[in-house]
Protein backbone atom coordinates (compact mmCIF):
# COMPACT_ATOMS: atom_id res chain seq x y z
CA UNK A 1 0.00 0.00 0.00
CA UNK A 2 1.36 3.56 1.34
CA UNK A 3 4.84 3.81 3.13
CA UNK A 4 2.82 3.65 6.32
CA UNK A 5 -1.51 2.62 7.11
CA UNK A 6 -2.35 6.31 6.18
CA UNK A 7 -5.05 7.20 2.99
CA UNK A 8 -3.45 8.90 0.07
CA UNK A 9 -6.03 10.85 -1.30
CA UNK A 10 -6.44 13.17 -4.20
CA UNK A 11 -9.29 15.77 -5.13
CA UNK A 12 -9.69 16.94 -8.30
CA UNK A 13 -12.95 18.04 -8.06
CA UNK A 14 -12.92 22.38 -7.14
CA UNK A 15 -9.33 22.09 -7.13
CA UNK A 16 -6.49 20.15 -6.79
CA UNK A 17 -5.82 18.58 -2.71
CA UNK A 18 -3.37 15.91 -2.34
CA UNK A 19 -3.31 14.74 1.38
CA UNK A 20 -2.02 12.11 3.43
CA UNK A 21 -4.78 11.33 6.17
CA UNK A 22 -5.80 14.40 7.50
CA UNK A 23 -2.69 16.29 6.55
CA UNK A 24 -2.35 18.01 3.46
CA UNK A 25 0.66 17.96 1.07
CA UNK A 26 1.90 20.39 -0.65
CA UNK A 27 3.50 19.57 -4.28
CA UNK A 28 5.23 21.67 -6.96
CA UNK A 29 2.75 22.94 -9.77
CA UNK A 30 4.50 21.16 -12.31
CA UNK A 31 4.17 17.70 -10.12
CA UNK A 32 0.70 19.14 -9.86
CA UNK A 33 -0.53 18.49 -13.54
CA UNK A 34 1.72 15.27 -13.28
CA UNK A 35 -0.43 13.79 -11.16
CA UNK A 36 -3.59 15.19 -11.88
CA UNK A 37 -2.86 13.51 -15.70
CA UNK A 38 -2.13 10.44 -14.63
CA UNK A 39 -4.88 10.35 -12.14
CA UNK A 40 -7.38 11.30 -15.19
CA UNK A 41 -6.09 8.32 -17.66
CA UNK A 42 -7.59 5.07 -17.40
CA UNK A 43 -4.60 3.27 -18.26
CA UNK A 44 -0.72 3.60 -17.59
CA UNK A 45 0.30 5.75 -20.14
CA UNK A 46 3.87 6.21 -21.99
CA UNK A 47 6.54 8.29 -20.82
CA UNK A 48 6.87 9.98 -24.62
CA UNK A 49 3.18 10.69 -24.40
CA UNK A 50 2.92 12.47 -21.10
CA UNK A 51 5.75 14.54 -21.57
CA UNK A 52 4.31 15.12 -24.73
CA UNK A 53 1.20 16.10 -23.48
CA UNK A 54 1.65 18.11 -20.79
CA UNK A 55 4.84 20.18 -22.54
CA UNK A 56 3.26 20.42 -25.70
CA UNK A 57 5.17 23.55 -26.65
CA UNK A 58 8.44 21.93 -25.21
CA UNK A 59 11.40 20.24 -27.65
CA UNK A 60 11.37 16.41 -27.12
CA UNK A 61 14.71 16.74 -24.84
CA UNK A 62 13.00 19.31 -22.97
CA UNK A 63 9.90 17.80 -22.46
CA UNK A 64 11.56 14.55 -21.08
CA UNK A 65 13.65 16.62 -18.21
CA UNK A 66 10.90 18.47 -17.13
CA UNK A 67 8.81 15.25 -16.95
CA UNK A 68 12.22 13.74 -14.70
CA UNK A 69 12.27 16.88 -12.54
CA UNK A 70 8.32 16.26 -11.62
CA UNK A 71 8.50 12.65 -11.07
CA UNK A 72 11.08 13.59 -8.82
CA UNK A 73 9.51 16.85 -6.97
CA UNK A 74 5.81 13.74 -6.41
CA UNK A 75 8.44 11.28 -5.17
CA UNK A 76 9.71 13.77 -2.35
CA UNK A 77 6.43 13.60 -0.47
CA UNK A 78 7.36 10.34 0.48
CA UNK A 79 4.21 7.95 -0.94
CA UNK A 80 4.49 6.44 -4.02
CA UNK A 81 1.88 8.66 -5.38
CA UNK A 82 3.12 7.51 -8.47
CA UNK A 83 3.80 4.16 -10.73
CA UNK A 84 6.66 4.87 -12.58
CA UNK A 85 8.25 2.17 -14.93
CA UNK A 86 11.03 2.43 -17.40
CA UNK A 87 8.54 2.95 -20.41
CA UNK A 88 5.13 3.95 -18.48
CA UNK A 89 3.32 6.24 -15.38
CA UNK A 90 0.09 5.76 -14.06
CA UNK A 91 -1.16 7.25 -10.68
CA UNK A 92 -0.90 5.12 -7.48
CA UNK A 93 -2.89 2.08 -7.64
CA UNK A 94 -3.65 2.96 -3.66
CA UNK A 95 -4.74 6.29 -4.24
CA UNK A 96 -7.96 7.57 -3.55
CA UNK A 97 -9.66 10.00 -6.16
CA UNK A 98 -12.73 11.94 -5.84
CA UNK A 99 -13.31 12.33 -9.58
CA UNK A 100 -13.13 8.72 -10.68
CA UNK A 101 -15.89 7.80 -7.82
CA UNK A 102 -17.92 10.54 -9.41
CA UNK A 103 -17.31 9.14 -13.13
CA UNK A 104 -18.16 5.47 -11.12
CA UNK A 105 -21.42 7.13 -9.87
CA UNK A 106 -22.40 8.79 -12.90
CA UNK A 107 -22.10 5.56 -15.14
CA UNK A 108 -24.24 3.79 -12.97
CA UNK A 109 -26.97 6.46 -13.03
CA UNK A 110 -26.81 6.09 -16.80
CA UNK A 111 -27.40 2.65 -17.06
CA UNK A 112 -31.01 2.11 -16.80
CA UNK A 113 -30.51 -1.57 -16.59
CA UNK A 114 -28.58 -1.34 -13.08
CA UNK A 115 -30.97 -0.04 -9.53
CA UNK A 116 -28.98 2.36 -7.90
CA UNK A 117 -30.78 3.28 -4.93
CA UNK A 118 -27.80 3.20 -2.94
CA UNK A 119 -26.37 6.23 -4.66
CA UNK A 120 -29.52 8.44 -4.43
CA UNK A 121 -28.09 10.50 -1.86
CA UNK A 122 -26.62 13.93 -1.02
CA UNK A 123 -22.91 12.57 -1.46
CA UNK A 124 -23.68 11.78 -5.03
CA UNK A 125 -25.33 15.47 -5.89
CA UNK A 126 -22.57 16.90 -4.00
CA UNK A 127 -19.59 15.22 -6.45
CA UNK A 128 -21.96 15.75 -9.45
CA UNK A 129 -22.33 19.35 -8.77
CA UNK A 130 -18.97 20.06 -8.46
CA UNK A 131 -16.37 21.66 -11.33
CA UNK A 132 -13.52 19.24 -12.73
CA UNK A 133 -10.04 21.52 -11.77
CA UNK A 134 -12.17 24.92 -12.00
CA UNK A 135 -9.59 27.01 -11.49
CA UNK A 136 -6.75 25.29 -14.43
CA UNK A 137 -7.25 26.62 -17.98
CA UNK A 138 -4.40 27.12 -19.67
CA UNK A 139 -3.77 23.78 -20.87
CA UNK A 140 -5.58 21.70 -24.24
CA UNK A 141 -5.65 18.62 -22.73
CA UNK A 142 -7.28 20.00 -19.32
CA UNK A 143 -10.16 21.71 -21.32
CA UNK A 144 -10.71 18.56 -22.85
CA UNK A 145 -11.15 16.27 -19.67
CA UNK A 146 -13.00 19.29 -18.20
CA UNK A 147 -15.61 18.86 -21.05
CA UNK A 148 -15.90 15.14 -21.06
CA UNK A 149 -16.69 15.09 -17.24
CA UNK A 150 -18.90 18.49 -17.54
CA UNK A 151 -21.10 16.52 -20.25
CA UNK A 152 -21.06 13.19 -18.37
CA UNK A 153 -22.18 15.08 -15.05
CA UNK A 154 -24.59 16.80 -17.10
CA UNK A 155 -26.83 13.47 -17.88
CA UNK A 156 -25.91 11.60 -14.69
CA UNK A 157 -27.62 14.64 -13.27
CA UNK A 158 -30.45 14.26 -15.22
CA UNK A 159 -30.56 10.94 -14.79
CA UNK A 160 -30.79 11.31 -11.04
CA UNK A 161 -33.49 13.55 -11.34
CA UNK A 162 -35.93 11.45 -13.10
CA UNK A 163 -34.90 8.42 -10.74
CA UNK A 164 -35.84 10.25 -7.80
CA UNK A 165 -39.13 11.45 -9.40
CA UNK A 166 -39.81 7.79 -10.55
CA UNK A 167 -38.93 7.02 -6.71
CA UNK A 168 -41.31 10.24 -5.57
CA UNK A 169 -38.52 11.29 -3.56
CA UNK A 170 -39.79 14.88 -4.82
CA UNK A 171 -37.36 17.22 -2.87
CA UNK A 172 -34.64 15.69 -3.98
CA UNK A 173 -35.56 15.33 -7.27
CA UNK A 174 -35.89 19.18 -7.69
CA UNK A 175 -32.69 19.53 -6.45
CA UNK A 176 -30.75 17.02 -8.77
CA UNK A 177 -32.51 19.00 -11.55
CA UNK A 178 -31.74 22.35 -10.28
CA UNK A 179 -28.24 21.03 -10.02
CA UNK A 180 -28.11 20.41 -13.93
CA UNK A 181 -29.90 23.77 -14.78
CA UNK A 182 -27.15 25.69 -12.95
CA UNK A 183 -24.57 23.76 -14.66
CA UNK A 184 -25.75 24.29 -18.08
CA UNK A 185 -28.33 27.07 -17.97
CA UNK A 186 -28.77 26.68 -21.62
CA UNK A 187 -29.65 23.11 -21.69
CA UNK A 188 -33.48 22.33 -22.35
CA UNK A 189 -33.00 18.73 -21.16
CA UNK A 190 -32.21 19.91 -17.49
CA UNK A 191 -35.02 22.49 -17.61
CA UNK A 192 -37.25 19.42 -19.30
CA UNK A 193 -36.62 17.21 -15.89
CA UNK A 194 -36.68 20.00 -13.51
CA UNK A 195 -40.62 20.70 -14.87
CA UNK A 196 -40.77 17.24 -14.49
CA UNK A 197 -40.03 16.61 -11.10
CA UNK A 198 -42.03 20.14 -9.99
CA UNK A 199 -45.47 18.36 -12.30
CA UNK A 200 -44.80 14.83 -10.33
CA UNK A 201 -44.48 16.65 -6.79
CA UNK A 202 -48.00 18.83 -7.50
CA UNK A 203 -46.47 21.58 -7.66
CA UNK A 204 -47.81 23.29 -11.05
CA UNK A 205 -47.12 27.02 -10.56
CA UNK A 206 -43.02 26.23 -10.20
CA UNK A 207 -43.38 23.99 -13.31
CA UNK A 208 -44.44 26.82 -15.08
CA UNK A 209 -42.13 29.25 -13.58
CA UNK A 210 -39.44 26.92 -14.79
CA UNK A 211 -40.42 26.72 -18.58
CA UNK A 212 -40.59 30.49 -18.44
CA UNK A 213 -37.31 30.60 -17.29
CA UNK A 214 -35.84 28.10 -19.40
CA UNK A 215 -38.37 29.96 -22.85
CA UNK A 216 -36.83 33.55 -21.66
CA UNK A 217 -32.83 32.42 -21.25
CA UNK A 218 -33.20 30.22 -25.11
CA UNK A 219 -34.64 33.61 -26.78
CA UNK A 220 -31.66 35.71 -24.73
CA UNK A 221 -29.22 33.98 -25.08
CA UNK A 222 -29.96 31.60 -28.63
CA UNK A 223 -32.55 33.59 -30.40
CA UNK A 224 -34.89 30.12 -29.94
CA UNK A 225 -37.76 28.52 -28.74
CA UNK A 226 -38.48 25.78 -26.31
CA UNK A 227 -38.79 22.61 -28.08
CA UNK A 228 -42.79 21.18 -28.86
CA UNK A 229 -41.80 18.36 -26.22
CA UNK A 230 -41.06 20.91 -23.14
CA UNK A 231 -44.15 22.15 -24.26
CA UNK A 232 -46.26 19.19 -24.82
CA UNK A 233 -45.00 18.53 -21.02
CA UNK A 234 -46.70 21.60 -19.53
CA UNK A 235 -49.63 21.17 -21.09
CA UNK A 236 -51.54 19.68 -18.02
CA UNK A 237 -50.53 23.23 -16.29
CA UNK A 238 -52.49 24.66 -18.46
CA UNK A 239 -56.06 25.68 -18.13
CA UNK A 240 -58.43 24.91 -20.60
CA UNK A 241 -59.43 27.60 -22.86
CA UNK A 242 -63.39 28.72 -22.47
CA UNK A 243 -65.50 27.00 -25.19
CA UNK A 244 -67.48 29.83 -26.78
CA UNK A 245 -71.78 29.36 -26.28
Amino acid sequence: MTTDTQVVSLRLLKGFALSVGQRRVSISSSAQRLVAFLALQDSPRARAYVAGTLWPEATVSRANANLRSSLWRAARMGHKVIEASAQELEIGKYISVDVRDAVARAHRLLDISRPCDDILTVHTLTVLSADLLPDWSESDWVLIEQEQYHQLRLHALEAMSERLTAARRHGEAVAAGLAAVRAEPLRESAHRVLVNAHLAAGNRAAAMRQYEQCRTVLRNELGLEPSQALKSLLNSCRRPTATAV
